[in-house]
C-alpha cells in the first residue's frame, strides 16, 4: 500500500486513473473511500489521488497533529510523494477545510480548488451541531449516533426515494472501529475551523458548490466562502450535504466542467 511519512505519521493513499491529477479529500470519517462513485468517475480522465487522512483509514491511527493546518501538510506530502505536480484539488466539509488551508498556505500544489459544502469559520449553528454529535457517540455509541446523523447528512428526498442506499451507508459507517480519542480529535479540529481572514488570500481558481438542503453546512456557510476568495465561481446544486453520492453524475460534471476551464491554470 503506498504511504508517505509525514512528521512521523504514516499516511495512506490509493492512485487511479490516468491524466492530469486530482486529489479527492474526505469529510470527517477522513477515510477516501467514502468518495465512492466519485472516485471512478474521475479517474474516467485523470489520475486520481485518494488518502486516508490521518488517523483514518489505513492511514495511521493516532490522534496526534490532528488539525487542518497539519492535514494540509499531510496532503502536500501525498502530492510530492505521487510526484504529480500541481492538482486540482476538491474538498467535501471538512475536506473543503483543508483544501482552503492548501490554498492559502501551499498554493504551489494546486492547479484548482474545489470546496464543497464546507465553511471558512465554525458558528453556534455548526458549533452546537458537533456538540450534540459529540455528545451522542458518548452517550449512545457509534451506531445509534451514525444512524442519528444520517438524519441530516442525506437530503430528504433522497433519504425517501433510496431508503436501502442510505443505510447500506449507515451500515458502513458503523463497522468502522470507534476510536474516541481520535474521532473527538477530529470534532474538536473542524469546530475550530477558522481560515475567514486568510481566504482573500487565495489566488487559486476556487469553485464553491453546495446541495441547497445541506442541514450540516447550510448554504450561507458557501455563500460567506464564495464571498471572501476572490474571483470564486459559486452554485447551488439540488440536493444534501452528501451531494456527492446523492448526485455523482451532477456534481461530477460540474466539477470537471470547472476543472477544464482551469487546466492549464
Amino acid at each position: 500500500m503506498p504511504c508517505v511519512a509525514s512528521d512521523g505519521v504514516s499516511i495512506h493513499y490509493e492512485v487511479k486513473g490516468k491524466g492530469s491529477p486530482v486529489l479527492l479529500l474526505a469529510g470527517l470519517a477522513g477515510v477516501g473511500a467514502s468518495w465512492g462513485p466519485q472516485i471512478d468517475l474521475f479517474a474516467a480522465h485523470h489520475q486520481v489521488i485518494v488518502p486516508d487522512h490521518r488517523g483514518t483509514g489505513a492511514s495511521e491511527h493516532t490522534a496526534h497533529g490532528m488539525t487542518i493546518a497539519q492535514h494540509a501538510l499531510d496532503m502536500a506530502r501525498v502530492i510530492e510523494a505521487v510526484g504529480c505536480g500541481p492538482v486540482h484539488a476538491i474538498g467535501s466539509s471538512t475536506g473543503g477545510a483543508i483544501v482552503q488551508w492548501l490554498a492559502i498556505h501551499h498554493r504551489e500544489r494546486l492547479r484548482s480548488a474545489t470546496i464543497l459544502s464546507s465553511i471558512a469559520r465554525a458558528d453556534a449553528f455548526y458549533r452546537r451541531q458537533f456538540d450534540m454529535r459529540r455528545r451522542m457517540l458518548a452517550d449512545s455509541g457509534l451506531r445509534a449516533s451514525t444512524e442519528a446523523n444520517a438524519l441530516f447528512l442525506f437530503d430528504p428526498e433522497f433519504q425517501r426515494e433510496h431508503p436501502e442506499q442510505v443505510q447500506a451507508w449507515v451500515n458502513t459507517a458503523s463497522a468502522c472501529p470507534f476510536e474516541p480519542e481520535i474521532v473527538f480529535a477530529r470534532i474538536d479540529m473542524i469546530a475550530g475551523h477558522d481560515a475567514f481572514d486568510d481566504l482573500p488570500s487565495i489566488t487559486t481558481p476556487t469553485l464553491v458548490l453546495v446541495g441547497e438542503r445541506d442541514f450540516c453546512a447550510p448554504p450561507y456557510f458557501s455563500e460567506e466562502l464564495a464571498g471572501r476568495i476572490p474571483g470564486t465561481e459559486f452554485s447551488i446544486l439540488d440536493g444534501g450535504h452528501f451531494i456527492f453520492l446523492e448526485k455523482p453524475v451532477i456534481l461530477h460534471d460540474a466539477v470537471e466542467a470547472f476543472i477544464v476551464r482551469h487546466q492549464h491554470s
